[in-house]
């Protein structure tokens, strides 16, 4: 069976059944519901275009993260994949490397494999490259929602754990609190900031600009950011807005001849695997990633179900884990 049967039997052209099937092209509405009875009449599934357009969706999802080397998204990714599967849909993931260039790629991709909904991690603070495709698919919006694009947004509540993180270190007598964010500009970062300076504003003190330094969420940049701070200042805390920046900046504090946490008491967020495995182990904002992901993919299936529904936003509270890192074993704040 093939496209030349479906041209005969609706009683077109091969060139018109080809210009139905890729939306290209201008097709007469009669002309065009005589091509998708033919299709569906022959059961013509050439491809995930005519699949959707016979099913009326391919009862797939895309699934775009910044970072899949990160360990807190394969766990977000888990939640994502399991609630769709659960549902009969199948799940597309595209790792962007935090590049806009590489996301637009992959949306171009999705569009043209017609998912029915998107589940988003965002890689920048604007993201007018989604514009046009959030217009037309549902698209839900975890952790970090781009300025100016409306949708469904499923995060943590970046501002009370970056709160919860700075407060425990208040608590501990540390006054000279370093911190190093994400990249500027982004919700996570700029949310984190805030409960960190909230934090400081409710205790009566004012961080200093030699405090802070911006990383990229990412291993060498914790690095890089602590080698800064300590070029400048020596600080007696630090809360870095990832574990991973965590882990880079732990790793610099104790090559300068540092103790932890009696000379800088550290703090990370996430609570990946990696944190309680460190020397010492690292204290972390623990947001339920799987959680996330999996209600991320619940929201979009319910959009998918019901364009009408009005629009969600889903935060979900973290908890902070308190490991050797800063103050001793084991508690949960």
């Amino acid at each position: 069976m093939g496209i030349r049967e479906v041209a005969r039997e609706a009683g077109v052209s091969v060139a018109t059944v080809s210009r139905v099937l890729n939306r290209s092209g201008y097709v007469k509405a009669e002309t065009y519901q005589r091509v998708i009875a033919a299709i569906r009449k022959l059961h013509y599934v050439p491809n995930g275009v005519a699949r959707s357009m016979v099913r009326g969706n391919t009862r797939t999802i895309g699934l775009i993260l910044p970072d899949i080397t990160n360990p807190y998204f394969p766990m977000l990714a888990r939640g994502v994949e399991d609630a769709a599967t659960a549902q009969g849909y199948l799940v597309i993931l595209c790792n962007t490397d935090n590049n806009p260039d590489t996301e637009a790629m992959y949306l171009a991709m999705l569009r043209e494999k017609c998912v029915d909904g998107l589940v988003y991690v965002s890689a920048a603070p604007r993201a007018d490259h989604v514009q046009e495709f959030a217009q037309v698919l549902p698209v839900v919006w975890v952790d970090r929602p781009p300025v100016g694009v409306a949708g469904d947004v499923v995060a943590g509540d970046d501002f009370l754990g970056g709160y919860l993180a700075t407060r425990h270190l208040i608590s501990l007598g540390r006054r000279r609190i370093a911190f190093i964010s994400g990249p500027a500009g982004l919700m996570t970062s700029e949310e984190r900031e805030r409960g960190y300076r909230l934090a400081h504003k409710e205790a009566g003190l004012v961080p200093e600009d030699t405090l802070t330094a911006h990383g990229d969420f990412k291993f060498e940049s914790g690095r890089r950011a602590m080698a800064e701070i300590l070029g400048r200042t020596r600080p007696d805390a630090l809360f870095a807005a990832n574990d991973l920046m965590a882990l880079g900046a732990l790793e610099v504090i104790l090559a300068a001849g540092c103790r932890v946490p009696e000379d800088i008491a550290v703090v990370g967020y996430d609570n990946i695997v990696f944190a309680r495995l460190a020397k010492p182990a690292l204290t972390s904002v623990e947001q339920p990633s799987y959680l996330i992901g999996l209600t991320a993919c619940e929201v979009v299936l319910e959009r998918i179900a019901r364009r009408e529904l009005p629009v969600q936003k889903k935060l979900f509270k973290p908890t902070l884990v308190v490991r050797a890192s800063s103050q001793g074993e084991g508690q949960t704040q």
